[in-house]
Parts: C-alpha cells; sequence; structure tokens
C-alpha cells in the first residue's frame, strides 16, 4: 500500500463551505467534520462516547461501594441503569456503524451517507447520557433519555429494514437475522419505557436481558458467523470458509434457549431442582458445542495473529459462558439457586461480547483509517487487561465478600474502554493515513 501524496484535486464546494477530501494529509486536526465522511466514523465515534460515559459511571458507583466516600444517590436502581446502558446503550451504536459499512455491500444496495445516519446516532447519544444523569438526578429525566434512545434505535433499524427489503441479493440470511435482532431491541427498550414509570424493577430487568439475549447477542451470533471464517481462511489460507447454515440455527436456538430462560424466570414457571437439572445438561451440551465450533473454525491456527486470535479467543468466552451457566445451574441443585449465575453473565457479557467488540472494531477502524490490519502493541495489552478484568468477575461471584473484586474489575473495564477509545476517537476525527477518501 503506497502512502506517496496524491495528485491534489479541487474541493468541491457546498453551501459556501469547502467539503473535507480525502487527499488531506494525516497531520490535520483533528475536526468534526470528519466524522461525516462515512458512517463507522460516526457511529463508532458516539458509541465510544456512550461507552466511556457508561465505563467512568460504573467505575464511581464500583468506587462508592468498595469506600462509600462519594456518597452517590440514585433516583434510578444502579443495577438497572447499569444492565441498560451496558446492554442496549453503546451497543447499537458499534452496530450501526457495521451495519451501514458492510451491510450495503452484503445487501448490494447504496449505502446511506452519516449525515442520514445522524439523527438517529444523536438521540441514542443524547438519550443514553440522560439516562445516566437521571439515575442520580430524577427517574423522569431517566424515562425521557430512554424515550430519546430508544426512538433513535427505530430509526436506525427503520433505515436498516429498508436496505434490506430493497435488495436483490441471493443470500441476505445474514441480514435477515440482523433485522429482526434490531426489532427485538427495539421492543426491548419500548417495554423498558413502560415498565419504569410502573416501578416494575422486575419487568424492567427481565426486558433488558430479554433484549441482551434476543437482540445483541443474535446479532454478534449472526454477524460472528458470517465473518470469524470469512477473517480466518483470508489470514490462514491453508483453511477454508466454512460456515454452513444448520451452524448459524444451531447457535440461534441456544441463543433462544436463553431468551426463553430468562421469561421463564420471571414468569416463575418452570421451577424447582428438575428445571435447573435439564437446563444446566442443556447449557452444559451448547457450550461444550460452541468450544468445538471454535476448534472448527481455526482458534489454535490463529494464535499467531493477535488480532485473529482476539475475534477466536472472543468467541470462545461465548462457549464457556454456556459451561459456566450450566454448571451453575447444576452446583446449585443442593440449595436450589444457581452458583455462578453473574459470573457466567459477565463471561458472556465482558469475555465474549467485550473481546470481539474489541477486536471487530479494531480491525475495521485500521482498515477504513488506511492502517494495517494489526492488533500493534497497545491494543493487545488492552486485549489481555479485558481478559483479567472478565476472570476478576467470575471469581468474584465466589467469594463471601466480592465487593473490592468487583471493583478492580470495573476499574479495569474503564481504563480498557478509557485509552481504546481516546485512541480510536482520535483516528474518527482524522483523515485517513493513506490520503484515500472515506
Amino acid at each position: 500500500m503506497s502512502l506517496s501524496p496524491r495528485k491534489s484535486l479541487p474541493l468541491p464546494v457546498t453551501g459556501g463551505r469547502p467539503e473535507l477530501r480525502g487527499d488531506v494529509p494525516p497531520s490535520s486536526g483533528w475536526r468534526w467534520a470528519w466524522l461525516m465522511q462515512a458512517p463507522h466514523r460516526l457511529a463508532f465515534a458516539l458509541a465510544m462516547l456512550v461507552l466511556v460515559a457508561a465505563g467512568l459511571w460504573w467505575g464511581l458507583v464500583q468506587w462508592d461501594r468498595f469506600t462509600g466516600h462519594l456518597g452517590l444517590r440514585y433516583a434510578v436502581s444502579p443495577t438497572l441503569t447499569h444492565a441498560a446502558v451496558m446492554s442496549l446503550g453503546f451497543v447499537p451504536l458499534f452496530f450501526a456503524g457495521f451495519l451501514f459499512t458492510a451491510g450495503p455491500k452484503w445487501l448490494a444496495v447504496e449505502a446511506p451517507t452519516a449525515r442520514q445516519l445522524l439523527p438517529a446516532l444523536l438521540l441514542q447519544l443524547g438519550g443514553w447520557w440522560l439516562w445516566l444523569a437521571g439515575a442520580h438526578l430524577h427517574a423522569l429525566m431517566a424515562v425521557a433519555g430512554l424515550a430519546l434512545a430508544g426512538l433513535g434505535l427505530l430509526l436506525m433499524y427503520a433505515r436498516f429494514w429498508r436496505l434490506l427489503l430493497r435488495s436483490p441479493a441471493p443470500d441476505r440470511l445474514h441480514a435477515k437475522v440482523v433485522a429482526f435482532a434490531g426489532a427485538v431491541g427495539v421492543l426491548s427498550l419500548a417495554g423498558l419505557l413502560l415498565a419504569m414509570p410502573a416501578g416494575r424493577l422486575d419487568l424492567g430487568m427481565a426486558l433488558v436481558r430479554g433484549g441482551l439475549w434476543g437482540f445483541v447477542v443474535v446479532t454478534y451470533v449472526a454477524v460472528a458467523h458470517r465473518m470469524i471464517p470469512f477473517f480466518t481462511s483470508s489470514a490462514v489460507p491453508m483453511i477454508e470458509v466454512w460456515r454452513p447454515f444448520w451452524v448459524l440455527w444451531a447457535l440461534l436456538a441456544m441463543v433462544a434457549m436463553e431468551w426463553l430462560s430468562v421469561w421463564a424466570e420471571w414468569a416463575g414457571w418452570p421451577s424447582g431442582r428438575e428445571w435447573m437439572l435439564v437446563r444446566g445438561l442443556l447449557e452444559l451440551a451448547a457450550g461444550s458445542v460452541i468450544l468445538w465450533l471454535a476448534f472448527a473454525w481455526g482458534l489454535v491456527q490463529s494464535l499467531r495473529i493477535r488480532l485473529l486470535a482476539m475475534l477466536h479467543l472472543g468467541f470462545v468466552w461465548l462457549g464457556l459462558s454456556f459451561v459456566l451457566a450450566g454448571l451453575s445451574q447444576l452446583l446449585g441443585l443442593r440449595t436450589g439457586m444457581p452458583l455462578l449465575g453473574l459470573g457466567a453473565l459477565h463471561a458472556m457479557t465482558m469475555g465474549f461480547l467485550g473481546s470481539l467488540l474489541l477486536a471487530m472494531v479494531t480491525r475495521v477502524s485500521c482498515g477504513h483509517s488506511g492502517r494495517l490490519l494489526v492488533a500493534d502493541t497497545l491494543v493487545w495489552a488492552l486485549f489481555w487487561v479485558l481478559q483479567l478484568a472478565v476472570v476478576l468477575r467470575i471469581v468474584a461471584v465466589l467469594l463471601p465478600e466480592p465487593t473490592a473484586v468487583t471493583a478492580l474489575s470495573a476499574l479495569l473495564w474503564v481504563l480498557v474502554c478509557t485509552l481504546w477509545g481516546a485512541r480510536l476517537l482520535g483516528w474518527y476525527g482524522r483523515p485517513r493515513v493513506d490520503g484515500r477518501p472515506g
């Protein structure tokens, strides 16, 4: 890839102001206008702003729980606040960067511009910031924030559905799965918006966890099924692309089982040790299949290439989360209560979702900024700090007094998100290093 300067071209003029061009030197200062050059720039930048804000907020909450020095007061349950913003807050904004960059290529349709996406994405940014502020100031402020975020998500997926319906592509299965998952996400936020004024914390948590499995995890699974084998075969020629559709359906069935379990648990039926035994065995079987799939997709061969290894190791966490969930049910048979519930959940959220997010966003950001598709020393170090944070969060559930370890895990998460987010935000607001547009 050549880094030599390109011949200068006249600047197009719109409304009396020159538009940014792709051959501006990389030394140009950070400018908001560069976020408008491509959907992924805008979506990822706003996602980072929610991610960092949510991480810093949760770090403060954990620090206050550990020390009591801050004296924080809450208008909304911090558990619900945390669950909602971590599951349904920054993740859909990252999805937007992928859906309107890779999605149009999958569907063979014209991609929308960043400016067309701006209202939907800004509504989500403002909504989730308001949600965090309202958690301390007033519940109505939090509800208003949720309404804005829900409207933004609705507009975002309405646009993706229009792309899907216009598509002439013969293979639209992955895009259809993603679109239906988006509908689940919109409905989950709408339900949470209704549950909040009614004071139904139990229903609110079920809606968030249902949205996590039915929206976020379904989207991840669909994208992983399409992209991990492709990335692996591109980097390791000896491995062929292997992604039969039955594998996707099997993964979706496993996720559907967890989604149904959320609502079964909320409804209180089925319950008892018999259900714990059945659920535990099913989850252990599902975890074993996913771990087998990780090896079938080239886990061992990927370990020589950092960025690829991050993708594969992140996928391993999905299998481990099912195994931990199954063990949680079986080890809790004596007491009638799952033993490792939050540990299994965080293996999935921090381990699977977090690791793949770090790997995929880094890959797209490198490729679309003219950089090499590599995980450099900083990204590789942050990846392993994240793994430590996941392990600590799982260990914390086994401790009689988990506050200190939980706080340490949260602070490591904040460290990863802040350093990673600051770096990539710097990229999004500057031109590509190779001088190309986009």
